[in-house]
């Protein structure tokens, strides 16, 4: 499951010696190390600069009881169902206003925007906190288009990303949760996790190796969600941050989300 002993004191030596010396333990890992951790791309694979994802809030009010996203997210990717709020593990779901952008909360908030659930996921962001601070390097940041990823087998569980993360958007396996993941309506083109990982959203990355977009954007109906490459003014996404005024989650932390909300 984590990697072995001999592994991670590697890494972590380095991590102290890249404290010290100003740099990222990634800096002084050799040329490649890393790479076997990352998933391959095909040749349709899509690319981006820097991959975001915009979601309007305003179409998403209209469809108040609709989970397409949510439930297709939990499929496509062996997401476990615990049935205890204790032991949830939670890649896309929805958050109340206050709870979303409790920064923003104030009694001249629009009383219909204070009762939104907010679509919520990993921010994917410019400045993640979360690679930081990892010792192993399982989580990490993709310089081809910005993507934070998780490799599940350099995961040590020392949940460091998560105290971390300001969003709340990583879930840790306390218990097992292949025997909670529904054997009919599962996956098996997407590896399962085990006890002692920590788990998110990835924009599906899996899905854009092979040239289709994440599976949450896909379902939904309404094109509440959009995806695309915010270094790209010709984009989607920029076309909608153009027109439209958005909002992003704890911008004042300098994490830079990924992630735009139209309201």
């Amino acid at each position: 499951m984590g990697c072995k002993r001999r592994e991670f004191l590697k890494i972590a030596g380095l991590s102290t010696l890249a404290g010290l010396a100003g740099k990222s333990a990634y800096e002084l890992l050799a040329p490649g190390e890393l790479e076997a951790s990352q998933f391959m791309s095909g040749g349709q694979a899509l690319e981006a600069e820097r991959w975001a994802m915009v979601i309007d809030m305003k179409k998403c009010s209209e469809q108040e009881e609709c989970r397409d996203c949510i439930d297709v997210c939990r499929h496509v990717h062996n997401i476990p169902d615990f049935n205890n709020p204790k032991d949830e593990i939670k890649w896309i779901w929805k958050s109340p206003f206050q709870h979303a952008f409790p920064e923003q909360e104030s009694e001249f908030v629009e009383e219909k925007l204070k009762e939104l659930p907010f679509i919520v996921l990993c921010n994917h962001c410019k400045n993640p906190p979360c690679v930081r601070v990892c010792p192993t390097q399982a989580t990490f940041k993709r310089k081809k288009d910005g993507v934070v990823m998780m490799d599940y087998h350099r995961c040590i569980g020392c949940r460091f990303c998560m105290a971390a993360c300001p969003y709340g958007s990583r879930s840790f396996n306390w218990r097992d949760p292949r025997p909670f993941v529904n054997k009919e309506e599962g996956n098996p083109e997407y590896p399962t996790r085990t006890k002692g990982v920590v788990e998110k959203c990835t924009f599906c990355d899996e899905r854009l190796a092979v040239g289709k977009i994440p599976a949450c954007v896909e379902a939904c109906k309404e094109k509440v969600l959009v995806f695309g490459d915010l270094d790209n003014p010709n984009s989607e996404v920029r076309e909608l941050l153009r027109t439209n005024y958005t909002i992003r989650r704890k911008p004042e932390l300098g994490t830079e989300p990924s992630v735009f909300y139209i309201v």
